[in-house]
């Protein structure tokens, strides 16, 4: 099996951890994602554990998410009520031609084959709707965030680019930022943390190595010492465009 591949699906095997502590998406990026407030039926591609999928629930939205690991599958049927996961990918998505509104993937994009999924995309939309892909990246420009950071590429940790276009079907990639945090422990930081496929598929000493190197920084960080919660700010960004209009 491709390292890409591997990767993309070792998040199963912490499926609940990485459902209680990965971070939510504010209404407001999603709601820009998918071209606009409810009612519209979204596609929520590489739905994982369903935290992108609750989001667009609770906002009235239908949902359809679709997600290849069948552990990450069982705790989103186990969590979110209203939507059921099928099986299948970006590449492979289980829906008829132009069903549906929008087709938005948070925190998966960059484990896709690109040109296969921008073409599955553009299939199953109705004409005008929109694709996107959303992240969830912590600022940084808190200093003891760039610390984490450090921490986290020196255990692997990568910055996978983001799209600058979605193929011919669809018209220029948008892109708009939007701002949220969340409250963490130093127990939780760890705990969030280690959902991260670099720390999944690492070997024993380096696990252990990165979960102390996180411990001693909620603990000794100056912004962080002696707090029993702190906020970890997010920068979300969304990139979308809508499929051209034969």
């Amino acid at each position: 099996m491709e390292a890409k591949k591997r990767n993309a699906l070792s998040f199963g095997a912490a499926a609940e951890r990485y459902d209680r502590f990965r971070p939510p998406y504010p209404r407001a990026a999603f709601e820009w994602a998918v071209g606009g407030p409810p009612p519209r039926r979204v596609v929520d591609l590489g739905a994982g554990t369903g935290i992108l999928t609750r989001g667009l629930v609770a906002a009235g939205y239908e949902v359809v998410p679709v997600e290849p690991d069948p552990e990450m599958r069982a705790r989103l049927a186990t969590a979110t009520a209203g939507a059921t996961a099928l099986a299948g990918s970006a590449e492979d998505i289980p829906l008829p031609d132009g069903s549906v509104d929008a087709v938005v993937a948070g925190q998966a994009y960059h484990w896709f084959d690109a040109a296969a999924a921008h073409a599955e995309a553009a299939r199953v939309l109705r004409p005008g709707g929109y694709f996107a892909a959303v992240w969830n990246l912590r600022d940084r420009r808190e200093p003891w965030v760039a610390a984490l950071d450090l921490i986290a590429r020196a255990a692997g940790d990568q910055d996978h680019g983001r799209p600058t276009s979605f193929g011919d079907r669809f018209a220029p990639v948008e892109h708009r930022e939007f701002t949220h945090e969340t409250s963490l422990t130093g127990a939780h930081l760890v705990e969030m943390m280690t959902t991260r496929s670099y720390y999944l598929t690492a070997d024993a000493d380096t696990r252990k190595r990165f979960e102390t190197d996180l411990a001693d920084l909620a603990r000794t960080h100056p912004d962080l010492a002696g707090r029993e919660t702190f906020p970890l700010p997010y920068r979300t960004m969304v990139y979308r465009a809508s499929t051209l209009r034969s």
